[in-house]
């Protein structure tokens, strides 16, 4: 795990007056699972917008695989293997968890506006790989047998595993995940776990935003810590856990 994958420096972000992102900055090796925590409010989910292209730093930037990033389309950047789930989970909720899928694969396909009207010989076969490969990612998620279920009726632990399916059939280089344990209990979030772990061991890298503390503790390798938009901590999660910077942030001054 020494290279670095992703390189950010001094990212600022303002929404009117309110700074959400202040002088950011941190690098994530490939191969690692990289935890950002911070309390409510202080530009986690933020971090990851600017990231993936929904909103423009107005300073600093980032680099991914030795790339400027910085100022491309969420797709552009999706093509470029950084792909991520939503602390609201937001799927096709009246599509099928299969034609989910297969939206997600749609970035790496080739076929245009002509070939989805013509019906060519490449634009089915490519459909077909389309299909197979998704129904392989539902089976590697776990949720294989709900394929043809409708998104919005599936459990909730389910649609954040089919979040994670949509989000893994962009070929991601870099997996962005915003509280994918959120609402889930206790065996949902063993699963979880394990799923993430078999994700790092198959060469995905995984940034994960996420308030269960002891699940952050027993995945991440390093952690982040953002406070006000601002770096306060970062190393291991158990120094970051007794880093009275950390326990002020969370717990107030006099608990610090």
């Amino acid at each position: 795990m020494s290279e670095v994958l992703l390189r950010c420096a001094n990212l600022d972000k303002r929404f009117g007056g309110v700074l959400a992102l202040a002088e950011v900055g941190f690098s994530i090796k490939r191969g690692e699972i990289y935890g950002l925590i911070g309390p409510n409010g202080a530009g986690k989910t933020t971090l990851f917008d600017v990231l993936t292209g929904i909103y423009a730093s107005e300073g600093g930037g980032f680099r991914f695989a030795g790339e400027a990033l910085a100022g491309l389309r969420p797709d552009e950047i999706a093509a470029r293997g950084i792909a991520r789930t939503f602390q609201n989970i937001r799927l096709f909720g009246n599509l099928s968890a299969l034609d989910n899928v297969m939206i997600g694969r749609h970035v790496r396909t080739r076929a245009g506006v002509f070939g989805a009207i013509l019906r060519t010989r490449a634009t089915l076969a490519e459909e077909a790989a389309i299909e197979k490969r998704a129904l392989e990612l539902l089976g590697y998620v776990g949720i294989a047998a709900r394929a043809n279920d409708v998104a919005r009726e599936l459990p909730y632990g389910d649609q954040r595993r089919l979040e994670i399916a949509r989000a893994l059939a962009t070929e991601p280089k870099l997996l962005a995940l915003d509280e994918p344990a959120a609402g889930m209990n206790a065996t949902e979030t063993q699963e979880l776990k394990k799923l993430l772990e078999r994700l790092r061991a198959d060469g995905i890298t995984i940034l994960l935003i996420e308030h269960d503390v002891k699940l952050v503790m027993g995945l991440c390798d390093r952690v982040l810590v953002l406070d006000y938009g601002r770096n306060i901590a970062e190393g291991p999660p158990r120094e970051v856990q007794r880093d009275p910077r950390v326990i002020e942030a969370y717990l107030g001054g006099a608990a610090a």
